[in-house]
């Protein structure tokens, strides 16, 4: 009686360790494993997904998306329940990352500590910037592979700290590209424009919303090509690269948001 009760559990723990296998395999999980980064993953239609016990959005095709803030924890779960009820999780453990140092000087003090009769309009900037990136949308854009949005030298990386005429600041959050004014700057993957304004830090700045709740935004563009509600495909003239807002010299400034989490850009795309 024992030996055949206990042949009876074996079975079950093969059996569920196998459809814990068979769960696992249909999982597709594409990202950089650091802080930093954007994950793309998909599942069968009809499946849910969880991260770190909270419910992220499934698209119609059960794809979905996440990331990692800079300084962000490094061990987290992927967990998911498939439609006939098989759940599965997933480890998922972050490189840190060191960063860098920059050091600015000889910006206009008015940009580094901005006097208060410019406060409002900042404020008014963040909220339109905030409003811009609120959708999260069922278009997948996000899922192809992201290509450089302009040529040129790598100038400035994420997660880098700056200081400002010798005072400390807020981390950067994006990539920064140099090249002269004029130098053409293009979607790195399709979405549509849901900001296209002349701020007071960013200068004419564009937001394109590829989906799923991930946007690109482009900083200090000379001239911008255009307007709010375009849709653009991948490799499309979205403006110029220029000097505006605070900025030392023309360059551009790629930044990506899962939501409200910033992202390295340059993980997306092929190393310089």
């Amino acid at each position: 009686m024992r030996l055949a009760l206990l042949s009876v559990l074996f079975i079950g723990l093969v059996i569920s360790g196998a459809v814990r296998a068979q769960s696992e395999n249909q999982l597709v999980l594409n990202g950089a494993f650091t802080q930093g980064s954007l994950f793309r993953g998909q599942l069968p239609q009809g499946s849910q997904v969880w991260l770190d016990e909270k419910p992220l959005t499934v698209n119609e095709q059960g794809k979905f998306v996440f990331g990692f803030a800079r300084q962000g924890a490094l061990s987290h779960v992927l967990s998911w329940s498939l439609p006939d009820g098989t759940k599965g999780t997933r480890e998922i453990t972050l490189a840190k990352r060191e960063y860098a140092i920059q050091r600015i000087d000889g910006l206009d003090s008015a940009m580094v500590t901005p006097p208060a009769s410019t406060l409002a309009r900042i404020r008014n900037d963040a909220v339109r910037v905030a409003k811009a990136r609120s959708a999260v949308t069922q278009f997948d854009g996000v899922f192809t592979k992201f290509i450089w949005p302009a040529d040129g030298p790598i100038t400035g990386v994420y997660g880098s700290q700056r200081v400002l005429n010798g005072k400390p600041k807020t981390p950067h959050y994006g990539v920064d590209v140099g090249a002269p004014t004029g130098t053409l700057v293009i979607a790195p993957a399709a979405g549509t424009i849901t900001l296209a304004e002349d701020l007071y830090y960013s200068g004419n700045t564009v937001i394109l919303d590829h989906g799923m709740g991930v946007f690109s935004t482009f900083l200090h563009l000379d001239s911008m090509a255009v307007k709010p509600g375009d849709t653009l495909s991948q490799g499309e003239v979205i403006g110029a690269i220029g000097a505006t807002g605070r900025a030392t010299g023309p360059h551009l400034d790629w930044r990506l948001n899962v939501g409200k989490t910033r992202v390295d850009p340059a993980l997306l795309v092929p190393k310089r």
